[in-house]
């Protein structure tokens, strides 16, 4: 059972990020999950600091958006964060962007990440200590046997 998203974090629309047509161009939606990636670990007590500590980096493999709505400049999105999985070496960030006005969906999506050394960016186990930062705010570990 995948966790219901406790996170979220706001982002304004900028106007360099709206298109020709006046709305959100797709690609931003990647940088705003991106910030959502960095948020969330900083909110659950594993940011960029404890990663420093453990050695360990993110190398980001797959990355999905899907599109439901229009967001404009200058509204104010929520960008909803969540661990769908948790794998050997990986983790499975889920996304909903809501706009906070009427709170319809905006987009949803992924990115998958790896956890690597940060010296030689070979691949390693996700820290246990990551492992206890997502069980405390999630109260599970979400695994999914389809990945390592």
């Amino acid at each position: 059972m995948t966790a219901e998203f406790r996170f979220h974090t706001p982002i304004k629309v900028r106007y360099d990020e709206t298109d020709r047509q006046g709305h959100v161009n797709f690609g931003h939606y990647l940088f705003y999950f991106d910030v959502g990636i960095t948020e969330f670990m900083d909110s659950i007590g594993f940011g960029h600091k404890e990663m420093k500590e453990e050695n360990t980096e993110f190398l980001f493999i797959e990355s999905h958006s899907n599109y439901e709505s229009f967001a404009h400049w200058p509204e104010i999105l929520h960008v909803h964060v969540r661990i769908g999985h948790v794998g050997k070496r990986s983790l499975r960030f889920e996304f909903q962007v809501r706009a906070q006005v009427d709170d319809r969906l905006v987009a949803t999506g992924h990115i998958v990440a790896v956890t690597a050394h940060s010296g030689n960016f070979e691949l390693r186990s996700v820290p246990e200590r990551m492992r206890e930062a997502i069980r405390r705010h999630q109260g599970e570990i979400p695994q999914d046997p389809a990945f390592s």
